[in-house]
């Protein structure tokens, strides 16, 4: 028996490891493309308005974010529920921290994180770059804290909104990605492949 056990184990740890080095072009090229339009359109919107104005779009937790929602869709942290809700909750976090503790960043810094975190755990939405957008209210520029509560809505809520349209185009374009992930996404029902649209027309022509 324990022959039999470890044979068996053997054989798991072979698939397993088969599975996770295995190099997926498809998955690969769809991460790409959506990751690069999603930031590529919040890039674009912030070299549109800097020449004229202090407005800032473009944040580095939405990197983080692209990760998640172009290039692990199945993870329950990188569902809508948790791309906006995450940013939305710890981008409240961050101002308000910035506005009552000011310019001392040894409490600032890691009140605005942990705050945001717990937040999130609280209300289902854990994200992990929203621990970043937290951060980023406390310690940018006085460009960004001088924004105090019209944070919330630009550039986060308008980056994170930008990044969730295109991940629910570009993550549903193939059968074998579906976005929101049905067992964790908002939709009750499953989201019908954009392909099968673009299939159904050619027929008809």
């Amino acid at each position: 028996m324990p022959i039999k056990k470890i044979k068996r184990g053997y054989r798991k740890t072979r698939y397993i490891l088969y599975k996770e080095t295995l190099v997926d072009f498809k998955e690969h090229f769809w991460a790409f493309v959506g990751s690069f339009v999603g930031i590529g359109i919040i890039a674009w919107s912030q070299s549109l308005s800097l020449p004229v104005s202090d407005v800032v779009f473009l944040i580095g937790s939405f990197g983080a974010s692209s990760v998640l929602v172009y290039g692990v869709i199945q993870s329950p942290l990188a569902q809508p529920r948790n791309l906006i809700g995450g940013h939305l909750v710890s981008a409240i976090v961050g101002v308000t921290v910035q506005q009552f503790v000011p310019d001392i960043i040894w409490i600032t810094a890691p009140l605005a994180v942990s705050l945001s975190i717990v937040l999130m755990q609280i209300t289902k939405t854990l994200h992990p770059p929203g621990g970043a957008t937290a951060l980023i209210a406390v310690t940018a520029s006085p460009a960004i804290k001088n924004l105090g509560y019209w944070y919330v809505i630009a550039p986060v809520l308008t980056g994170a909104s930008v990044l969730l349209i295109v991940a629910l185009i570009f993550n549903n374009l193939t059968p074998n990605r579906q976005y929101p992930a049905k067992k964790h996404g908002w939709f009750k029902r499953k989201i019908p492949y954009l392909h099968r649209y673009f299939n159904a027309e050619d027929k008809t022509q």
